[in-house]
């Protein structure tokens, strides 16, 4: 089975949905704002992920954040914590397909992990 995480008015998503869509790849959707992820779905998702690509630190959720909060993100379970209690911390979209977790969307990554390069 694929799913897809994140929230439908990212544009990211959107282009990670119309890239399966227009593939016949179907995938379940889970949206981070009506489903947030739990600490033990993103520690599942850091065994394929590295923090660094999993935590969003560009965004406005992540400079929203104080000092203190920021620093927490050191640590693994801190971080993990913080992207629990703010799923918008956490680079979209998070795919899952084949037993793996991938974040962001390239059409040349989707390619791959679904073999549709011609």
């Amino acid at each position: 089975m694929t799913t897809i995480y994140g929230i439908p008015n990212c544009d990211t998503v959107k282009k990670a949905r119309a890239w399966l869509a227009g593939n016949s790849i179907d995938a379940a959707f889970s949206d981070f704002k009506k489903s947030p992820p739990d600490a033990a779905q993103i520690e599942g998702w850091l065994q394929h992920i590295p923090l660094d690509t999993l935590l969003n630190r560009r965004g406005t959720t992540w400079r929203k954040l104080s000092e203190t909060e920021q620093a927490q993100a050191g640590s693994v379970a801190g971080a993990v914590a913080l992207m629990a209690a703010n799923p918008s911390l956490i680079k979209r979209p998070v795919l899952e397909h084949g037993g793996r977790a991938y974040a962001g969307f390239q059409t040349a990554l989707y390619e791959e992990i679904f073999r549709t390069a011609p």
